[in-house]
C-alpha cells in the first residue's frame, strides 16, 4: 500500500476543478489510456492575461487524480508566466509529497500545462523527438534526459518512478542504464570544469568559456525546438547574444533567455552574468 499524505488523499477523495472550463482558451492533453493514465487540462484566460478558471479530466491512480487537482489550484490566478515555471517537484512539494513510484503523476501534470500553455499561445505542440527508449510507455531519450536533470536522478529505478519508461517489459533497461551513464558522465565533466575554473577569468577566458558552454549546453536544447542562439558580444559581465529560428519569434523568448540561457552561463562561466538580446 502506497504511503500518501493527507493532502494526496484530500485531493484525490475529493478533487477540484473537474470537468472543462467554459471558454477554453487553451488545452493540453498527455498520456494515453493503452499506458494507462492521461490528463486533460483546459484553462481560460482572463483580459489581464491570468488563468482565472482550470479544470481537468483524468484517468489513473490516486497520485495522478491528486496531482491534477492541486496542479489546477497552483496556477489559478497566475500569469503564464508565472504558471511556466511550475516544475513536477513543486506539483509533488504541494502535496507534501509523493510515493517515488507515482512521481511520474506530478511530471505528467507538468507536461499537460505546458501543452495548454502553448496551444493558448498558438504555438505548434512539439511532437516527440528523440529516440524511443521504452516502446511500452512511448518514451524518448529526450524525455528521460530532461527528467534526470530537472530532478537529479541517477538511478533506473528513479527514471521508471519518474517517467514509467522500463515499468513494462523491461527490455529497455539497458537502453536506460546506457543512457544514465552518458548524463552521468556529462555531469561529472561538468563538475570538473567548474572546479577547474580559475576565480578570476581574463576577458578571453570567459568568452571562450561563453562560447563553449553555448555550444555543449544550450544551442542542441534550442535546436531541437527549431531555435537557435548566437553570442553577439561580451562587455564584462554583460553577454548579449541573439536568438534565432524559433526562439526569435516565440512569445516565451524572455524566458529562455533568463531561465534556461543565462543560469547555464552563471552556472559553468561566473554568477554574475547577466544577458540581453540583441534584436536583428
Amino acid at each position: 500500500m502506497w504511503d500518501y499524505t493527507e493532502k494526496v488523499k484530500e485531493h484525490f477523495q475529493n478533487p477540484h476543478n473537474v470537468g472543462e472550463v467554459a471558454r477554453v482558451d487553451g488545452v493540453g492533453e498527455v498520456g494515453s489510456l493503452a499506458c494507462g493514465d492521461a490528463l486533460r487540462l483546459t484553462i481560460q484566460i482572463s483580459e489581464e492575461g491570468r488563468i482565472e478558471d482550470a479544470k481537468f479530466k483524468t484517468f489513473g491512480c490516486a497520485s495522478a487524480i491528486a496531482s491534477s487537482s492541486a496542479l489546477t489550484e497552483m496556477i489559478l490566478g497566475k500569469t503564464l508566466d508565472e504558471a511556466a515555471r511550475i516544475t513536477n517537484q513543486d506539483i509533488a512539494d504541494y502535496l507534501g509529497g509523493l510515493p517515488k513510484e507515482k512521481m511520474h503523476c506530478s511530471v505528467m501534470g507538468m507536461q499537460a500545462l505546458e501543452a495548454a500553455i502553448a496551444n493558448y499561445r498558438g504555438e505548434e505542440t512539439q511532437k516527440p523527438q528523440g529516440e524511443i527508449i521504452c516502446e511500452c510507455f512511448g518514451v524518448t531519450d529526450v524525455d528521460i534526459e530532461r527528467v534526470v536533470e530537472e530532478n537529479n536522478l541517477s538511478t533506473l529505478e528513479e527514471v521508471t518512478a519518474y517517467t514509467k519508461a522500463g515499468g513494462g517489459c523491461g527490455n529497455c533497461h539497458e537502453k536506460i542504464e546506457a543512457l544514465l551513464y552518458r548524463i552521468m558522465t556529462k555531469r561529472k565533466q561538468a563538475e570538473q570544469l567548474r572546479e577547474q575554473k580559475p576565480k578570476k577569468l581574463t576577458n578571453i577566458q570567459k568568452i571562450k568559456l561563453i562560447e563553449e558552454t553555448i555550444d555543449r549546453e544550450i544551442r542542441p536544447a534550442l535546436r531541437t525546438d527549431g531555435g537557435d542562439i548566437e553570442l553577439v558580444d561580451v562587455e564584462g559581465d554583460r553577454v548579449s547574444v541573439s536568438l534565432k529560428g524559433t526562439c526569435a519569434t516565440c512569445a516565451a523568448s524572455q524566458f529562455t533567455l533568463k531561465d534556461y540561457v543565462e543560469q547555464k552561463l552563471k552556472e559553468f562561466v561566473t554568477p554574475e552574468l547577466m544577458v540581453v538580446e540583441v534584436k536583428p
